[in-house]
């Protein structure tokens, strides 16, 4: 039976950490590295209520995209949301790892799952990174063409349903062949993405940036930060299994940990 070690040399092999961003932290984030593994849970976020289910599901590991700390603490305190998390893993025998940008810029990586999703074909990185195959966003081919409204419909159905719902920028008639996209905060891509597909999808589109996008441009659809990585979770969980075959048991959380947890809809009223 493999142990933490081996999970973590497993992840760092396909996902490696010196390819990560200079600000960001990935790794083993607690956990005995000798402790046998015979369940992981995959998830988005390392909440609490993420470590609570993987109490319930009996899980010795906790894979999640995001990391726990991204900037040094000093305490790790149970009165803190961060240290709660670290008390209840340790304490019931839990590791916790993540991959975060290392996983942005692998291949496969987040946004290869996004891209996957989406159904695109022939892709590559909009932004390359080391070798033709790996760097920060993707750009691919639909099988087919379609409106941007077509289009748009078929990003919701493909991704979680979340509260907030997926916001379109651009002409519902225009055709769409070339489909950018970036798991995440895709923000720093939009002047690359706009010069190269038809429509970038991507999360956490900055106000001004969208409103000073030329109309002419390609189309934006700005879908939540959690549905866009959600892609990647299931596919890590899936590359993780096919690796270790029926040795580990591997379990993709079902808690949601989008923040937004309601839409209101009704128009309002402008002064």
């Amino acid at each position: 039976m493999p142990n933490v070690a081996d999970l973590c040399d497993l992840l760092d092999r396909h996902f490696p950490p010196d390819t990560a961003d200079s600000w960001d932290s990935v790794g083993l984030i607690c956990g005995d590295p000798a402790a046998t593994v015979s369940r992981v849970l995959f998830g988005l976020d390392p909440t609490i209520e993420v470590i609570h289910e993987a109490i319930e599901v009996q899980a010795d590991l906790v894979v999640t995209h995001h990391p726990l700390f991204l900037t040094g603490v000093h305490g790790v305190s149970r009165d803190t949301l961060g240290g709660r998390v670290v008390h209840e893993a340790i304490s019931h025998g839990i590791a916790l790892f993540n991959a975060h940008t290392n996983a942005d810029h692998a291949n496969p990586g987040v946004s290869d799952a996004l891209a996957a999703a989406l159904g695109l074909v022939e892709c590559a990185p909009i932004q390359l990174g080391d070798t033709p195959f790996t760097g920060a966003g993707r750009i691919g081919r639909l099988p087919y063409t379609q409106s941007l409204s077509e289009f748009a419909e078929h990003v919701a159905l493909a991704l979680p349903e979340t509260a907030g719902g997926i916001r379109i920028s651009g002409d519902p008639e225009k055709v769409i062949d070339m489909v950018a996209v970036c798991g995440g905060s895709g923000d720093f891509l939009l002047p690359l993405a706009a010069n190269l597909a038809d429509v970038y999808v991507t999360s956490d589109l900055k106000h001004h940036r969208v409103l000073d996008h030329p109309r002419d441009a390609c189309a934006l659809i700005d879908a939540s930060h959690f549905a866009t990585e959600w892609p990647w979770v299931l596919a890590v969980a899936s590359l993780v299994a096919s690796e270790l075959g029926s040795g580990v048991s591997t379990l993709v959380s079902e808690v949601r940990t989008d923040p937004w947890t309601a839409h209101n809809a009704s128009p309002g009223v402008l002064a």
